[in-house]
């Protein structure tokens, strides 16, 4: 489970949790003063029980039993009024807080870096996004108001019944140990019980995703078996997590069962020995009896949700854990480039340690430049495109933008330096004019079109249904994959980064498309830097300079022409793609630049 996001400790959730409440004060002020004034109001019944004992007991007359029960029966009527509206309290106070929560942790998910989407993998992603979202909103909703609720009323039954008499709230002690000693046993084991059982749940998803996005090629390499046993040992081990913290609970419960009867027992015995010594009334005993008995339902309460807030913190951490990132920056600590050349010096990277992909790259891009980077398959050239991008983190050496380090801008800032355009994609649900205008939501539609037209999209694009406000994505119009790699470069057209890395941007294409495409994204982004990941020796010729990467190294680097010239590598791979060979050419460089 190292693979997975990280989880926030103790500390941050509960800073995180005051936080968030303090953002609401009237509301919470005015929830706990409605529940307070419910509690109150429950606790004149007992006392005037009591006295209506008492009263029968000394002979009192109908009409001072009359108003007795009058009183009693308005204060049930007061209490039902005041816990209705102190209900509806707290469930606006939860959804005012789980609003913002929900909100915030949609920016924390879209700002997470993709490398560590990547390395973590979806399934994890996606069970924080479902599974622990909904625990959370379960928590909200009802543990912390009926916990709040519980604490309240445990306070002033406890004082109400020390103001009867204070003799009689003696043995309430006596579940003291029984009740603290086990909800401790308990507490220290059962959150990270919580944590490992969403972070099985998470290789779960995770297995279960990754079968079914590669459905075809199991089938196809009959894998099937092999693919229900990794399921099912991912199941026996969420299996075996949560029996632990059923365990857990079954020890705990029956516990707290016993600290329930223990103290009502209690009361009955030391109370009837003192009023057969006259020590306290009747009255007195019968008030005190109901009063230990209704701390029974707030403790059973505060003790069951008490679980549930254990399942909701440990959901909090793990949606907290998301924002792996360097703490916000104000304005004035935010670095800003000086002009767009990009400097890299000795860069390094491996995605597991000990096993370098890239050592030790230097490349300097001037502004306006287009290089071609170009290679065989597993050479680095899509790893070195994304550590241009910002996406991956140099494991050693430096990729400078304007004289500043890529890891040192945010990511928005980041975003409008670089962007990375690869031959995944995706079209989200809403109008064509949507999908395009969504990384500049103001921009007009005369610029939609623009863009459009830049990567020749614009025409099949008016000749849908509706236009450009056709709804496409899942359950809309369905766009061919070429249509949809069109899309995304024209929401790169629109947003204007002063450089672009292209990876088989245009893979998706036939051949004279794709290249009828690129020169005229050439011409739109006339000015801008444009790395493009070459597979197609087009792009190569119509590049400034053609980078070859070999074994996580640049071993040639310089215009088409002059690679051509100097027969390397290159040459033999321009020669071999027009169908030409020469004396000078070998087998092995074909061998090792050929896709």
């Amino acid at each position: 489970m190292s693979g997975l996001l990280p989880v926030a400790d103790n500390v941050q959730v509960r800073r995180y949790v005051v936080e968030l409440f303090r953002r609401h004060p009237r509301a919470l002020g005015g929830a706990v003063a409605l529940h307070v004034a419910a509690a109150i109001a429950g606790l004149v019944g007992p006392r005037l029980l009591g006295e209506l004992v008492e009263s029968l007991q000394h002979g009192g007359g109908a009409a001072a039993i009359d108003r007795l029960g009058l009183l009693i029966a308005g204060f049930v009527l007061v209490q039902a009024v005041l816990t209705r509206f102190a209900h509806l309290a707290s469930a606006r106070l939860g959804e005012g807080v789980l609003a913002r929560l929900r909100e915030e942790f949609v920016e924390r998910v879209l700002a997470l870096p993709l490398s560590t989407v990547e390395r973590a993998g979806s399934g994890d992603l996606l069970t924080r996004t479902t599974r622990d979202v909904d625990a959370l909103s379960r928590c909200v909703r009802l543990a912390v108001p009926e916990t709040m609720i519980a604490l309240i009323t445990v306070a002033l039954v406890v004082g109400a019944l020390v103001v009867v008499t204070p003799l009689l709230a003696l043995p309430l002690l006596i579940a003291v140990p029984i009740l603290v000693g086990g909800t401790r046993w308990y507490l220290r084991r059962a959150p990270a019980a919580y944590l490992a059982q969403n972070a099985r749940y998470s290789l779960v998803t995770d297995g279960l995703a990754e079968t079914v996005d590669g459905a075809r090629t199991v089938d196809a390499l009959r894998r099937r078996r092999e693919r229900v046993e990794r399921t099912d040992r991912d199941l026996h081990r969420t299996w075996l997590s949560e029996r632990y913290t059923r365990f857990l609970r079954t020890v705990w419960y029956p516990m707290v069962e016993v600290g329930y009867v223990l103290p009502v027992v209690a009361t009955l015995l030391v109370g009837g020995l003192l009023y057969l010594r006259g020590t306290v009334t009747l009255g007195q005993l019968t008030a005190a009896v109901i009063y230990v008995q209704l701390l029974i339902d707030p403790v059973d309460r505060l003790l069951s949700w008490l679980d549930e807030l254990q399942v909701g913190a440990a959901s909090l951490a793990r949606l907290l854990g998301v924002a792996e990132s360097d703490p916000e920056r104000s304005e004035a600590e935010v670095p800003v480039p000086a002009g767009g050349r990009m400097e890299v010096r000795g860069l390094r990277f491996g995605y597991t340690p000990g096993r370098e992909v890239l050592h030790g790259i230097d490349l300097t891009l001037e502004p306006g430049e287009r290089l071609a980077i170009v290679g065989p398959s597993g050479a680095g050239k899509s790893t070195l495109g994304r550590l241009l991008a910002g996406v991956h983190q140099a494991g050693a050496g430096t990729i400078t933008v304007g004289g500043v380090p890529l890891g040192d801008l945010p990511l928005d800032r980041l975003r409008a330096e670089v962007a990375l355009v690869s031959q995944e994609h995706h079209v989200f649900i809403g109008s064509v004019w949507e999908n395009v205008a969504m990384v500049r939501p103001g921009a007009a539609e005369a610029e939609v079109r623009s863009a459009l037209a830049a990567v020749h999209a614009l025409d099949w694009a008016l000749a849908l249904p509706k236009g450009l406000a056709t709804e496409v994505g899942a359950g809309g119009h369905q766009l061919s994959a070429a249509q949809a790699q069109q899309v995304a470069l024209a929401r790169l057209v629109l947003a204007d980064p002063h450089t672009l890395v292209l990876d088989e941007a245009t893979s998706l294409l036939d051949p004279r498309a794709a290249r009828d495409l690129e020169r005229s994204l050439a011409a739109v982004l006339r000015g801008r830097t444009v790395v493009a990941i070459a597979h197609r020796l087009f792009s190569a010729h119509d590049a400034d300079r053609v980078a070859v990467v070999e074994d996580g190294r640049i071993t040639e680097l310089g215009s088409h022409d002059e690679l051509v010239a100097a027969n390397g590598p290159y040459a033999s791979l321009w020669r071999s793609w027009h169908g030409e060979r020469t004396p000078e050419d070998t087998d092995e460089p074909l061998a090792r630049l050929t896709e």
